[in-house]
């Protein structure tokens, strides 16, 4: 059986452990998904990818294939359409993104609580001021939109610092170290509440453009935004205003509507905006973690089995 991956992992430790656990499997790694021979493409039953190269006409053209295994949880890019027509199984890279993504938002809360860009800027100035003005996570009201297994993991690292947590989700259903659960029908209840606001919402049908003026407006003058779900949360010039006309007090941005963020844009020079280009969720154990996941699906699809982890509803995109 044949394997074809756009995923390349660094350490190639990695590509030989799923050598050696599937002897009976060939994989064959490209950089793009443009490089791989139609021979094989045309015989592949299983792909791994990112998830960002693959467009309608390569589906048509993979008579062979059957699975396919996104090394990452965003869905947004995928011929979901084609997908369904040929009933392809989607499984993704859900949950893997918790650590780096909870410890990022915490070193976030810190830094603007603290007043870090300042206190740098002071430092490479030479400045002594001792009149910067500091703050703390306790006793906060810290909102997670999208409470999950990133949102859970958020709220558990936040409970360290006595701070009170709501989450929002589709459903409202509980989440553990989360204090209070709401729908998304129900932001106008909890956004004037909130101190920080925290989004690791996908890019689904519901979540574009789920942030509108109103939502800023009921948001504290001293509230913190943070994002590192998807970029089209919200439109970035209501966003902007929101900023220059202080209905919120600063904007952690991870993720954009255009990716590279423009050199041009003015978020890079806002001193209440922190730019950060999209890596909330990369440190060295991200690889490792997508592949513990594809080989457990790897060895469930040999044995004709159903026990998958993380399958997608290609209707729904996640």
């Amino acid at each position: 059986m044949l394997v074809v991956s756009t995923f390349i992992p660094d350490q190639q430790e990695l590509v030989e452990r799923l050598k050696i656990h599937f002897p009976a499997v060939t994989f064959s790694f490209y950089e793009n998904i443009d490089l791989v021979p139609s021979e094989e493409w045309t015989t592949a039953e299983v792909l791994i990818t990112y998830g960002e190269d693959l467009k309608p006409h390569h589906i048509h053209d993979a008579s062979a294939l059957r699975w396919i295994m996104v090394t990452s949880a965003g869905m947004e890019l995928m011929p979901l359409k084609e997908l369904d027509q040929r009933n392809i199984l989607v499984t993704n890279a859900k949950g893997i993104h918790k650590i780096p993504m909870a410890e990022y938002t915490l070193a976030m809360m810190l830094q603007t609580a603290r007043n870090t860009k300042r206190l740098i800027a002071s430092e490479i100035e030479g400045k002594w001021d001792r009149n910067t003005p500091i703050s703390e996570l306790n006793g906060r009201t810290l909102t997670i939109l999208g409470a999950g297994s990133i949102g859970g993991e958020i709220a558990r690292l936040a409970s360290a610092f006595s701070m009170r947590i709501l989450g929002v989700n589709s459903s409202g259903r509980g989440v553990p170290f989360i204090d209070e659960m709401y729908t998304l029908n129900e932001l106008d209840i909890v956004l004037p509440q909130s101190d920080y606001v925290v989004s690791v919402l996908p890019s689904t049908i519901e979540t574009r453009r789920l942030l509108k003026e109103k939502h800023f407006s009921l948001m504290k003058n001293s509230a913190v935004f943070i994002n590192v779900g998807r970029g089209d949360l919200v439109d970035e010039k209501m966003l902007m205003h929101a900023l220059e006309h202080g209905e919120i007090a600063h904007a952690v941005l991870d993720v954009f509507e255009v990716e590279p963020l423009p050199q041009d844009h003015p978020f890079w020079k806002m001193e209440n905006v922190t730019v950060t280009p999209h890596l909330s969720s990369r440190t060295k154990g991200y690889q490792p973690r997508a592949l513990e996941i594809f080989q457990h699906n790897l060895q469930v699809y040999l044995q004709g089995g159903s026990d998958y982890q993380n399958i997608i509803n290609v209707k729904r995109g996640y």
